[in-house]
């Protein structure tokens, strides 16, 4: 993507009239990429009119840095990536900026109360390298898996029990299925341990959930409202655009919530500002219609 034209609407920042909006929060999947993974050019010149006219724009995803980063390639090196659902932000080059880790005890814990369940469980850890990914007897050949596994196996590996590769804290206890199992478990293990963050992402029509476990400080919307502060930047002068459950926090803590036309109708309800779907460049329209005001 490093070679994506900027279009039209990055030639001249001068001609942006509005300047409330200082920050902006994207999600990743289902929002700035399209359904097949990939960055339209639409939405990576937005990005670049977005920047060009001094705005800073973060991507809030609940991917980890190695899997988020290669995705937003050719996007400008100022970016914030704010990755593994809050957990961590770098920047673009990797530095590290912040973390919020899940105590290792905690993270017992949540293993402890969901042993049944121990074929849909993994442990992520801030590494770049194998071992990123830990689980213990998950089926990568389930067809929500199964890309992710072809993808990515170098940073993945096993360990029985999977308590034994507790040996420093994680970014999270990951849980990932069909969409009933998942909402059950989701249901079963909310509101057990107020020390931790639990979200949901739901894809229904693909019959695959996922549940991230964090630390409580760990979420889309904390992470972001760390990032405005550090900027000196009020909620206002915030928006985030989002399609899923676990960007709620994100939505509701910025000035401008934007949800995207595929969003989960949950979020759709809201009565916040829709978008285009994630396939006809959404990110494009929201940023060009409310912070760049071209259209």
């Amino acid at each position: 993507m490093s070679n994506v034209s900027r279009g039209p609407a990055a030639a001249d920042p001068s001609r942006f009239h509005s300047r409330k909006i200082k920050l902006i929060g994207i999600d990743l999947d289902g929002t700035l990429l399209d359904s097949a993974g990939r960055l339209p050019a639409p939405n990576a010149a937005a990005v670049h009119a977005a920047v060009d006219a001094g705005i800073h724009v973060a991507i809030v995803t609940g991917r980890s840095y190695p899997f988020a980063r290669p995705a937003v390639q050719g996007l400008p090196s100022t970016l914030s990536l704010i990755v593994s659902s809050g957990a961590v932000e770098r920047a673009m080059d990797g530095t590290t900026v912040m973390r919020r880790l899940l105590d290792r005890g905690a993270a017992r814990s949540v293993l402890a109360s969901t042993s049944s369940h121990r074929a849909y469980a993994a442990l992520v850890f801030d590494r770049d390298h194998a071992d990123q990914v830990v689980f213990e007897s998950m089926d990568w050949s389930q067809p929500g898996r199964k890309g992710y596994w072809a993808r990515n196996r170098a940073l993945i590996s096993q360990s029985v029990p999977l308590e034994d590769a507790l040996v420093e804290d994680p970014i999270q206890v990951l849980f990932s299925g069909p969409f009933r199992d998942m909402r059950g478990l989701y249901d079963s293990v909310r509101g057990c341990n107020a020390a931790v963050a639990i979200t949901l992402t739901e894809y229904e029509h693909r019959d695959f959930s996922l549940i991230d476990i964090t630390d409580g400080a760990a979420t889309k919307g904390q992470a972001l409202a760390w990032r405005a502060a550090q900027l000196g930047l009020h909620s206002d002068q915030v928006m985030a655009i989002g399609d899923n459950f676990n960007d709620l926090d994100m939505l509701e803590y910025a000035g401008t919530p934007v949800v995207m036309a595929n969003s989960v109708h949950a979020l759709k309800d809201r009565g916040w500002r829709v978008t285009a779907h994630q396939d006809a460049c959404g990110v494009a329209q929201a940023i060009e219609r409310y912070v760049l005001e071209i259209r």
